[in-house]
């Protein structure tokens, strides 16, 4: 059979994603993967530099995408489908080029954990993901905000004379372009993956890179990598340095054999293949293996704890079985980022198939032996020669031009291009793809006027680079620009000229809530927690009085009442906060993020009881971050009774 690609439709039970959040997100992202001091000493030196190297000081210029619910319908969605002999891949390039599914052909057997249904939850850097397949991650430590997002895709001709399907983007965090390149050889029973990374600037960059494969979650599931160590990471957010496979009176390499969700950094010898595995009972399961610069292994684990379980519900449909995740990196853990040159570039060869093992080997006591057999296994199915050569070869095709469009990403990959001239090969950011929030970005770079809006509506997405920032400082000072102005300057670090900026730009704004509400961010984040209370209030006074109707002012409503009431509760101005609640659509009192808000008024009011019930009435927060304990928090502010099963997200034990 030879290897084809078609197009295809996947349909699933999904929530919607609903509108991005029209606020800048000028505060440091809420990440659960950070590190406490103490545990920084006595890390070996090239992680501790690489843990203090370029962290996020904010998601901008990515919006928060925090508008999605947990009603599902039935969606369609397109597909890419590859397909040989041996297996089947289904790709979705509009939601992040996620790999949905690796079928294996002659058995009919799922090699990934499949998602049945399209949940979003909060843990992508900026807000919407969704669990299940085979997701890069690039950008900074975490989820990437491209999760839920297009990216292009195209055929591009593949190295063996067949043909690849080629994903790519503008990754607008630390502002690099990146592609994806999927194939299957004729009679290969693996997916090669070709990745590559390019730094087109004039100045180092930080590179985040992860690959993410949910396996399914099975008691006699094991995973296997070749380490007899590894960094313990739990949202303690402590790291240490244990032995593998036993620790603490479990075998840790199963991954219902923990408590609480937990991440296993392998450290990988040195000169070894890299690779790692998840094998069931009988010894039969998924491997992934890659060239050199693709260094790192871990196995994250929900653990078979409450809260790691009321997760995995959460992430899925009722009797859906669990996950955990195997994973491939540029470092050794996710908290490093690596420094990637003016001008150059990371690239390498991945490649996920089948493996059958001995499963008295692989599940015997002995863990050299037992990794010494799936390594046997591996060596057999795809020798390592096998994988560099067939890296040299894509890399000598990562340059070709993509033939046939399957789909189309941003724009703003192109706004970049355009306006700093880099040459891309293979992948084109072409102009034709510019759309309605580029425009004004576009006028700015050719006339040096940041234009007006023709209709009141919240302000578009903010740039934040310093060429971007460059520009609206020569601007016209304009109330709008002004605006635009102090985020970049946030972003920058000058904090004192950003609050400038849009102190100037409240002069003269026919709209004023979008400075209020930033000025509000940056007195709360200096500790004055009155005045922004006071901004707040007047912020949402105004909006109230301009707001009309449509999803944007739904979505701008929901945002900065969500903020102002949280703000105003804080400093104590509960009338204030009463009043925000009051003038809220009744639509959006329904949702669970101000039904939470609603019971910590009530509580503050005095009315413990009421607050009490709007627990016991029941309640979901879509938006829950990973790691916040707010529900387990306001339910012991209110009672001395255990946590309902349906609010314990708890990811770490007690105290």
């Amino acid at each position: 059979m030879a290897t084809t690609v078609r197009r295809a439709v996947l349909t699933l039970p999904a929530a919607p994603l609903g509108p991005e959040n029209p606020l800048p997100a000028l505060r440091a992202p809420a990440e659960a993967h950070t590190l406490d001091e103490r545990s920084r000493e006595g890390l070996p030196r090239d992680m501790a530099r690489q843990i203090g190297y370029e962290p996020l000081r904010s998601l901008l210029p990515v919006r928060l995408r925090d508008g999605y619910q947990r009603r599902r319908q039935e969606r369609d969605f397109e597909a890419i489908v590859i397909e040989n002999a041996h297996l089947r891949a289904t790709v979705l390039p509009g939601l992040g080029g996620r790999v949905h599914s690796l079928v294996h052909v002659p058995t009919g057997r799922e090699l990934l954990y499949r998602n049945p249904v399209f949940q979003p939850a909060n843990f992508a850097l900026n807000g919407a993901w969704f669990s299940g397949g085979i997701e890069w991650n690039i950008g900074a430590t975490g989820h990437t905000t491209l999760s839920c997002a297009p990216l292009h895709a195209a055929l591009v001709p593949a190295p063996d004379g067949g043909v690849m399907v080629r994903l790519w983007e503008w990754e607008r965090l630390r502002d690099l372009p990146f592609q994806v390149d999927l194939w299957l050889p004729q009679d290969a029973e693996f997916l090669y993956v070709g990745v590559r990374v390019r730094n087109p600037h004039e100045r180092p960059a930080p590179v985040y890179w992860w690959s993410n494969t949910a396996v399914p979650e099975n008691p006699g599931t094991r995973v296997l990598a070749p380490a007899d160590e590894a960094w313990h990471f739990g949202y303690e957010r402590s790291l240490r340095r244990i032995p593998v496979p036993q620790w603490e009176g479990a075998d840790r390499t199963y991954p219902l054999d923990s408590s609480y969700p937990a991440d296993f950094f392998y450290e990988v010898q040195d000169g070894a293949r890299p690779w790692i595995a998840s094998l069931d009972a009988d010894g039969r399961g998924l491997v992934q293996t890659s060239t050199a610069r693709l260094r790192g292994r871990k196995l994250f684990v929900w653990g078979a704890g409450e809260g790691g379980r009321r997760w995995q519900e959460w992430l899925t449909a009722p009797g859906t079985g669990g996950y955990a995740e195997i994973q491939a990196g540029l470092a050794r853990t996710q908290l490093e980022h690596v420094r990637l040159e003016p001008g150059a570039e990371f690239s390498w060869l991945e490649a996920y198939g089948p493996l059958t093992a001995d499963p008295a080997a692989v599940h015997g006591p002995d863990w050299a032996a037992a990794r010494g057999e799936a390594l046997r296994a591996l060596d057999a199915a795809l020798p390592g020669e096998l994988v560099e050569e067939a890296y040299k070869a894509w890399r000598g095709a990562a340059d070709t031009e993509p033939g046939e469009r399957l789909a189309v990403g941003s724009g703003w990959g192109a706004l970049e291009v355009l306006c700093a001239g880099h040459k891309l090969p293979g992948t084109p950011f072409e102009e034709a793809v510019l759309g309605e929030e580029q425009a004004p970005w576009l006028e700015l770079w050719r006339t040096g006027v940041f234009p007006t809006p023709r209709r009141v509506a919240p302000p578009g997405p903010s740039l934040v680079a310093p060429h971007w920032r460059d520009m609206l400082e020569t601007a016209p000072a304009e109330p709008l620009t002004e605006y635009h102005l102090g985020v970049a300057q946030w972003h920058a670090g000058d904090v004192a000229q950003a609050v400038r900026s849009w102190e100037r730009g409240l002069a003269l704004a026919p709209s004023r809530w979008p400075l209020l509400r930033c000025l509000a961010v940056a007195d709360l984040l200096a500790g004055d927690r009155d005045r922004s209370a006071e901004r707040y209030a007047e912020a949402f006074d105004d909006l109230m009085a301009e707001s009309r109707g449509g999803d944007p002012w739904t979505a701008a409503e929901c945002a900065l009442g969500g903020e102002a009431m949280a703000a105003l509760l804080a400093a104590g101005r509960l009338p204030a906060a009463r009043s925000v609640w009051e003038r809220l659509r009744p639509a959006l009192r329904e949702q669970g993020r101000f039904r939470l808000l609603a019971a910590r008024l009530l509580a503050a009011e005095g009315h413990v009881g009421a607050a009490r019930r709007v627990f016991e009435d029941g309640f979901e927060l879509p938006d829950l971050r990973e790691g916040d304990e707010i529900l387990s928090e306001v339910w012991s502010r209110l009672t001395d009774r255990p946590l309902p099963p349906s609010y314990d997200f708890r990811m770490r034990p007690p105290g």
